[in-house]
């Protein structure tokens, strides 16, 4: 015989509606591309700001490498989320005023430049000082010898530690919702509070942020491949 059925047993009914999500297909369009927008920007801006950091880290005099480590130490020691609202709600209580995008543009540069410094600065350090007595004894400008011997091969070898500290710096976009970017997440925060649909939404989110992991990983290979591992014609 069957045991009689619980009354205090709940039974879950749940229904997956996609629709509502997939009618707002134009905003998570939009957030989507306002994040890609972001991650790029970002990831230039804060490539620049690491070699710059990386060159003064280890070859610029006493003051400026005191400076670089400072910035370094203050950055990788404290929440990305804090640093968020340091450049959205503290500067502007001196003046320094901008718009939710600049300020979440901003802190994602400052952020990924000191996580990139010791990156590239590990890799500029595991250069053969051969090779850059070869450059000096050639005659080759410092800005040559720091351009072709130091910087390309550094780069080389530290391409996958950098490639993955750049698509961990997309997902962490997700963060500056919390200003009222208008980047995926936020648009998906958006969509949930009109339609009540949480765990559609985020299953589409969370497949979308999927996607463009795998697209940012497939074309830092082409660019790895194209560029960096290319034979130089010179």
């Amino acid at each position: 015989m069957e045991p009689p059925p619980n009354p205090s047993a709940k039974t879950v009914n749940y229904t997956f509606q996609f629709g509502a999500v997939f009618a707002a297909w134009p905003l998570l369009l939009r957030g989507t591309w306002i994040t890609l927008q972001l991650s790029f920007l970002a990831m230039l801006g804060g490539l620049a700001v690491a070699i710059v950091c990386a060159w003064g880290k280890t070859s610029g005099p006493k003051p400026v490498r005191f400076g670089v480590n400072a910035y370094i130490e203050l950055i990788r020691n404290t929440p990305f989320l804090v640093q968020l609202f340091f450049f959205f709600f503290a500067l502007p209580a001196i003046g320094l005023r901008w718009s939710a995008h600049t300020a979440a543009l901003t802190a994602m540069i400052v952020n990924l430049g000191a996580y990139a410094t010791e990156i590239i600065r590990a890799g500029i350090e595991a250069i053969p000082k051969g090779q850059i007595e070869a450059g000096l004894a050639l005659n080759l400008k410092r800005h040559e010898i720091f351009r072709f011997v130091i910087l390309k091969p550094a780069l080389k070898a530290i391409y996958p530690a950098l490639s993955s500290q750049f698509i961990l710096l997309m997902l962490s976009s997700s963060v500056v919702s919390v200003i009222s970017a208008d980047d995926l997440t936020s648009v998906a925060a958006n969509l949930q509070s009109q339609t009540f649909r949480s765990f559609e939404i985020y299953i589409v989110v969370a497949a979308i942020y999927l996607l463009l992991a795998l697209a940012f990983s497939a074309l830092f290979k082409l660019v790895y491949q194209w560029g960096l591992n290319y034979p130089d014609r010179r």
